[in-house]
Parts: C-alpha cells; sequence; structure tokens
C-alpha cells in the first residue's frame, strides 16, 4: 500500500477529511478539528467510499486529529457500518489521544479494531 499521508511531511494545514484509494484498498485521513464543520468533506468522502467497485479495506487514518466532537465521531461510525454492510475490514490506524479519550467516554473503543502504524504495510 502506498505510504499514508500521516507517514510524508506534514503540509495540511486547518482541519479536514479526505479520501484516496489505492488498489490494495482506501485511506481516510482525518486531521485537525473533526466536527460539524467537516460535515461537507465527510459527505464527499462517503460517497466516495460507497461508490468503490470492490469490498476492499478501508484504513481510517485519525493520527493528526487534535479534536473530535460527537459529530465526528458519528462519521467514524457510519464508516464502520459501511464497511460491514459491504464486506469491508475498516481500521482505525493509531488514532490520537483526543480520539480514544472521545471514544473511551462514549464506550466504543473496545468494538473498534484499532492497529498500530506499524501493522500496516507501507
Amino acid at each position: 500500500m502506498d505510504p499514508l499521508p500521516s507517514d510524508t511531511p506534514n503540509t495540511r494545514t486547518g482541519s479536514g477529511i479526505s479520501c484516496r484509494h489505492t488498489y490494495e484498498g482506501s485511506i481516510l485521513t482525518l486531521w485537525g478539528d473533526v466536527d460539524a464543520l467537516l460535515r461537507e468533506a465527510a459527505s464527499q468522502a462517503m460517497s466516495s467510499l460507497a461508490a468503490r467497485p470492490a469490498a476492499a479495506p478501508v484504513i481510517v487514518d485519525a493520527r493528526d486529529v487534535t479534536f473530535i466532537d460527537s459529530s465526528g465521531v458519528a462519521f467514524i461510525l457510519q464508516v464502520f457500518v459501511l464497511g460491514q454492510e459491504t464486506g469491508s475490514p475498516v481500521l482505525l490506524r493509531e488514532p490520537s489521544r483526543a480520539v480514544m479519550e472521545v471514544l473511551d467516554m462514549v464506550g466504543i473503543s473496545e468494538r473498534l479494531p484499532v492497529v498500530p502504524a506499524a501493522a500496516i504495510p507501507a
């Protein structure tokens, strides 16, 4: 799989959600404040994931998230539900402390497969 965005120097500013597809699967990258202001980006990413022709794996890279609210958590959960519905494995790649604290707080951190960056081939 191609290097993930966080494997390269961080040139992103602000906050955002992006989705890109490789032959091995899809990479969904979240950074900065993941909240209701990213609704349009989240919608575009979900449309892109839903339009994929194959049930390929999805890596959710949330290492650079500095804040996440309930809408951000809902987005992550929607990605996991889409994965279940389409047979696509979804992995949460080494989420930031901010993400894990909120997932722990709402009681779902144990239900989402979290993997360290080293466990995903570059």
